[in-house]
C-alpha cells in the first residue's frame, strides 16, 4: 500500500518537474550554443560574455512570454468550459445527472450505483463534479498563466547561467572546451534526474539529452567558425 501511494505522489509531481528540467536544458543548450559560436567566430572575451548575457535574458524573456500566452489561451478555454458546464446545470439538472451517471457507466460502474453516485456528488458541488469526471479539469490541472511563465523564465535561467558562468571564469583560450564540459555534465545529470523521476532507465536518458545537445553546440560552433573564418 505504501508503494501505490509513493507512486501517485511521484506522478502528482512529474509535470512540474518535467517542465523545469526542459526549462533547464534549453537555457544550458541555448546559451552555451550561443557562447561557442561567437567564441568560434574568434571574438574577444568581453563579446562572449555579452552574447551570453544577452541571450540569457532574451531567453529567459521568451520563455515567460510564451509560457504566459500559452498557458493563459488555456485558461480562457477552462473558464469557457465552466461557464457553459454553469448554465447547462442551471438550465437542465436532470440531463446534466444522467450525463455523469452514463460516465461512471462507461467507467464500470452498474447503472444503479452509477446514479446515486452521480446524484451524491452533483447534491455535494455539481459544477466540481463535472469539470473533474467530465470535463477533465482538477485542482492541480487548472491553468495558471502566471506561475507558468516565473516558472519558466527561472528554470531557463538556471540553465543559463552555468554555460556563461563558466565562460567568466575561463580563461578566452578555455572558454570552449570549458564550456562544453561543463554544460554536458550538466545536461547529463538533468537527463537522468528527469529519466529517474519518470521511472526510465537513466543512462539511456542522460545520454540522449547530452547527445542531442552535444550536436546542437557542435552545428552551432561550426557556423561560428566559418563565418569568422571570413
Amino acid at each position: 500500500m505504501r508503494r501505490r501511494t509513493h507512486e501517485r505522489h511521484r506522478l502528482e509531481g512529474l509535470g512540474w518537474l518535467r517542465a523545469g528540467v526542459l526549462g533547464a536544458n534549453d537555457g544550458i543548450v541555448s546559451t552555451s550554443s550561443l557562447i561557442l559560436g561567437v567564441a568560434a567566430a574568434h571574438a574577444t572575451h568581453a563579446s562572449i560574455l555579452l552574447s551570453g548575457a544577452a541571450g540569457l535574458v532574451a531567453g529567459a524573456m521568451s520563455m515567460a512570454i510564451g509560457e504566459y500566452v500559452s498557458v493563459h489561451s488555456q485558461a480562457d478555454s477552462e473558464a469557457a468550459a465552466l461557464a457553459q458546464e454553469r448554465t447547462e446545470l442551471e438550465t437542465d439538472p436532470a440531463g446534466e445527472r444522467r450525463e455523469l451517471s452514463d460516465i461512471y457507466v462507461r467507467r464500470g460502474l452498474e447503472a444503479g450505483l452509477a446514479s446515486q453516485v452521480a446524484a451524491q456528488l452533483m447534491a455535494h458541488d455539481a459544477l466540481a463534479a463535472h469539470a473533474r469526471d467530465e470535463l477533465g479539469f482538477s485542482a492541480r490541472s487548472i491553468a495558471r498563466p502566471l506561475q507558468a511563465a516565473v516558472t519558466s523564465a527561472g528554470s531557463f535561467t538556471a540553465g543559463a547561467v552555468i554555460p556563461l558562468l563558466v565562460a567568466a571564469l575561463a580563461t578566452p583560450p578555455a572558454v570552449i572546451p570549458f564550456t562544453v564540459g561543463a554544460s554536458l555534465l550538466s545536461l547529463l545529470l538533468l537527463g537522468g534526474v528527469s529519466a529517474a523521476a519518470g521511472g526510465a532507465r537513466v543512462i539511456t536518458g542522460a545520454l540522449r539529452v547530452a547527445g542531442w545537445s552535444a550536436l546542437a553546440m557542435g552545428v552551432t560552433a561550426g557556423v561560428g567558425a566559418l563565418i569568422g573564418s571570413r
